[in-house]
């Protein structure tokens, strides 16, 4: 008898988010499936800072796992956050909670904005549209901002999978099953 599917809930229906866990799930199950829902992040629709951002993709985790009583579920939230040299940064963070209710967190690689749209971002825009107005254009639909930022040599589902392979190992080490 095959052993039953590991049941992996992600907080989102968003095509970069789902393709992460389609890119990291295989190096941690051989045997696993993806739902997807939407769920309230309980965050702004921009988070400002690193806290707000984790908290969203923690919200995103918990909701997506009961809700379908996942054995996993997966919260992955961008944002920008303030750091070196007063400079925003965008950043993404990946949650992980499961059944017994430990979490897991990574986060992705960050980069700068920017002060033009910095500045636009700290006003109360959001960051799409604070890119089209000083940059001329939009994020590629599942590129992200890092697809504009770097002309095309990094996408959002990168970002992503990396955040979400750093949240699994660090769930893996709580638990005693890393490899």
């Amino acid at each position: 008898m095959p052993d039953r599917a590991v049941l992996l809930a992600l907080g989102s229906h968003q095509p970069a988010k789902r393709a992460a866990v389609e890119r990291v799930a295989p190096s941690f199950w051989s045997n696993w499936r993806i739902v997807t829902l939407s769920v309230p992040s309980g965050v702004r629709e921009q988070p400002l800072s690193d806290d707000e951002t984790v908290l969203g993709a923690l919200e995103r985790a918990r909701n997506a796992r009961s809700a379908v009583e996942a054995d996993f579920g997966i919260g992955l939230e961008s944002g920008v956050a303030p750091g070196p040299l007063g400079r925003l940064y965008v950043v993404s963070w990946a949650v992980v909670v499961d059944r017994a209710g430990r979490i897991g967190v990574g986060g992705s690689e960050r980069f700068p904005l920017p002060q033009p749209i910095a500045e636009r971002l700290r006003a109360g825009s959001d960051l799409a549209s604070a890119l089209a107005s000083v940059l001329g254009t939009e994020p590629p639909a599942g590129g992200g901002t890092v697809a504009v930022w770097s002309a095309g040599r990094r996408q959002r589902v990168d970002l992503l999978a990396g955040a979400l392979l750093l949240a699994l190992v660090d769930l893996e080490h709580q638990t005693g099953a890393s490899r």
